[in-house]
């Protein structure tokens, strides 16, 4: 009988990984490419705290009137939730625009010893880049005003 865990289909990756023998190969995960980076990015990541991200955001919102919020694989939904508390905690009328978007990753399995060649193995993850902004030009003209 199959177990559970043999009937799930595995990814490309998954597999070469489970047969990589460790002794004889270490796998090395390049950094991404990175957007240009500008003075109102923010990279999100798993291992950053939450709360320093959301008051770096509020100080970059504070000295202008955008963040980009950046989320890569795992910590998309990490992006997401420190847009929407940037744009509740602020000040304002404030909105978001978001983009998804491919991101190619490079991976390197690097043999332990002279017998191997090194390899280089190329994945795809998901990322979302998230715009917050102050909306300006939101006043009500006195015509617009219905008294009842």
């Amino acid at each position: 009988m199959i177990s559970e865990e043999e009937a799930k289909p595995k990814s490309k990756f998954a597999e070469i990984k489970d047969l990589i023998d460790k002794e004889e190969f270490s796998l090395r995960k390049r950094l991404p490419r990175k957007l240009p980076k500008r003075k109102n990015d923010v990279y999100v990541s798993r291992r950053t705290n939450f709360k320093q991200q959301l008051e770096r955001c509020h100080k970059l919102m504070n000295s202008g009137n955008e963040v980009y919020i950046h989320g890569l694989g795992a910590a998309i939904n990490r992006a997401v939730n420190l847009a929407l508390e940037v744009k509740k905690s602020s000040i304002g009328n404030v909105e978001t625009e978001t983009q998804t978007s491919t991101v190619e990753l490079v991976d390197d399995l690097e043999p332990e010893t002279d017998e191997h060649e090194p390899e280089i193995f190329i994945r795809n993850n998901s990322a979302v880049h998230i715009k917050v902004f102050k909306v300006t030009g939101t006043s009500v003209e006195p015509e617009q005003i219905q008294l009842k």
